[in-house]
Parts: structure tokens; sequence; C-alpha cells
């Protein structure tokens, strides 16, 4: 993506960047692209941490100078831009969920996946059927927060009458 604003925008005086990666944000780094250190990059890199985002890019492209601005309205504008943009797209959590595999009779499948994709769990956590594929029984997939797994498991006991097991099949990002 950095590479792709470079090339698209190759006249601008700087491209600065900041990224956060990981579910963790374990991985941080930024970059003033030849603005004075610490006046771009820096404050970008803040600007996402602020708001708690990870797996995020960020670039700010100037095309003219700023040295009327000064350290501090550098900072505040490479902050600023990123700050609005993140206001302007907005935050989308996602989460790593569980899936699950459910199989049913084809005589009892549309009922339980009607019961699965509106199904509330006590806590409030989310459940989401994410496929159904259809082969000598129908197997519903469902992504369940891993902390839900227990409380999905008893859901799915309640509403089959205990004749329906879950089976994991995986884990996905859902959001």
């Amino acid at each position: 993506m950095i590479d792709e604003r470079r090339t698209t925008h190759y006249a601008a005086t700087h491209n600065c960047t900041a990224f956060i990666l990981g579910p963790d944000g374990r991985t941080a780094r930024s970059s003033d692209d030849g603005e004075p250190a610490g006046t771009a990059g820096i404050p970008m890199l803040g600007a996402l941490q602020h708001n708690g985002l990870t797996d995020v890019v960020a670039v700010v492209t100037r095309y003219f100078g700023g040295i009327k601005l000064g350290g501090g309205g550098l900072v505040r504008a490479y902050s600023d831009a990123v700050a609005q943009a993140v206001e302007a797209a907005g935050i989308r959590e996602v989460r790593l969920c569980r899936l699950l595999r459910v199989d049913v009779g084809y005589d009892e499948a549309g009922s339980i996946e009607n019961q699965l994709r509106t199904l509330a769990l006590p806590s409030g956590r989310s459940l989401e059927v994410v496929d159904v594929e259809w082969t000598d029984r129908a197997h519903i997939v469902v992504a369940v927060d891993e902390d839900a797994r227990h409380e999905f498991d008893e859901a799915l006991q309640t509403l089959s009458g205990g004749s329906l097991v879950a089976a994991p099949v995986g884990e996905r990002w859902v959001g």
C-alpha cells in the first residue's frame, strides 16, 4: 500500500507513513520521509495508537514545503490528518473466532440454520453462520468467539434436544 501511494503521488514532496500490524499491535513503524525528524511519522503513529488501532496503515502525502509551519505545526498537521482520516473512515472491530461445523440431516437443516442465524447467546457474544455446504447432509459452519464456545455448545444442545454436536474445523477473523 505504501509503495502504491508513492507511485501514485510520485511528484509529492513527502509521503510520510505509519503502520501497526498484528492483533497485539506488536509491529509498529513510521517514516518522516524527509520531514524533520519526529515531526511526521511518530505523530501519525501516535494518532493510530490513540485510537487503539491495529492492522492499519496511514500515508499522508504533501506536495509543498512546510518550513513555514515549523516543527509544532508539522506535528499537528500530520497527527490531525490521521485523526481526521480515522474519524471519516470509522473503526471496524474484527475478532478471531472458532469455526464450528454442525452436521444436520436435510429434514431439519432449514430449521436449525434459521435458529442458528437468530441465536442470541446469554452473554451477548456474537455468533455468525458463515457457510452451509450441502453434501450427504447439511454442514452448517458457524463462527463463535473462543470464550463463548461453551455457551454455544449448551445452546446447540438445547435447540436440538441434545442431538447435535459442533465439531471444530478451524478459525477465522470475523468482523
